[in-house]
């Protein structure tokens, strides 16, 4: 892995070759200062240089959507599976990439066999596996913060009814390419950009529910502005992971050609220290008990 590390650090200045290593790859903030560092606590962004569930979601879904047309829905989320044991391997036994992965590939096996998978279910009977297999895990912070993350989404992140769903892009809506509706399009993208904006906070906040606790019994420290910095951040993460991902593979083989996707990743990444500065200078952002 350092291979990959130190190909993204010959792209990138810092804190955004330390951010792309962490999203992508959940390598330590080694390289950045402690002043930033601090920064990501404070506006409770922390999280985004973790290894997590959406790293293994957006790796199975660009596998399978890759693969499904040439070989075939169940033939493909077979190899998935195995791509994703892979991906585990690479990056290391951490408690929170193996509980993604584990849920991930019991859903795959149940859909399989033509069994739909109740991702409550699932994510109870993944845990009991994993503290059988690795008991000292049920004191690990992070195997706490990612069961408590990925609870608090089920529980209360879901959409209460389908056509609350927003779509990925606000601005793209059918209404909107509708000829001579202008009027109603503008309204459909407020609308939908509303709708957007609710979901994303509600599902920052119901992360946030089973969170928050852990992080205060550990670190004694709250962050006011986590559910606005999660909202500013959050739909830039897949883009940063996808790009990340292709300027790795290119630049194995084409470093001029990965330098030039790298710039991609710069500007989001740089949005995001922007987000991270400016909230973490509001008074009060966060308090910290000694």
């Amino acid at each position: 892995m350092d291979h990959f590390t130190s190909l993204i650090n010959s792209y990138l200045p810092e804190p955004q070759a330390s951010l792309l290593n962490g999203i992508l790859l959940g390598t330590p903030l080694t390289n950045v200062t402690r002043h930033f560092y601090d920064n990501l606590k404070v506006v409770g962004l922390i999280h985004i240089v973790v290894l997590s569930g959406m790293n293994i979601t957006m790796l199975s879904a660009i596998v399978l959507n890759t693969i499904v047309p040439m070989i075939g829905r169940k033939y493909a989320m077979i190899v998935t599976i195995f791509v994703i044991f892979l991906f585990v391997w690479f990056v290391g036994i951490e408690p929170p990439v193996v509980r993604a992965a584990t849920m991930g590939i019991l859903s795959f096996i149940g859909l399989i066999f033509g069994r739909k998978t109740l991702a409550l279910y699932t994510l109870f009977l993944t845990s009991v596996i994993l503290i059988i297999i690795f008991p000292e895990w049920l004191k690990s912070i992070s195997f706490q913060l990612s069961f408590g993350a990925t609870l608090g989404i089920i529980l209360f992140g879901r959409v209460l009814y389908e056509e609350e769903k927003p779509p990925l892009n606000p601005l793209l809506t059918k209404e909107g390419n509708q000829k001579g509706g202008d009027s109603h399009g503008q309204k459909s993208v407020i609308r939908n950009l509303k709708s957007y904006i609710l979901e994303e906070l509600r599902i920052s906040l119901a992360a946030q529910i089973f969170t928050v606790p852990i992080i205060f019994f550990y670190f004694r420290q709250i962050s006011f502005v986590a559910p606005v910095a999660n909202l500013f951040v959050a739909w830039m993460i897949a883009p940063i992971m996808i790009l990340g991902m292709i300027t790795v593979v290119i630049g194995l083989v084409w470093w001029q050609g990965g330098f030039v996707l790298s710039w991609f990743s710069y500007g989001l990444l740089s949005i995001i220290i922007f987000v991270v500065e400016w909230l973490a200078k509001i008074p009060y952002a966060s308090i910290k008990l000694n």
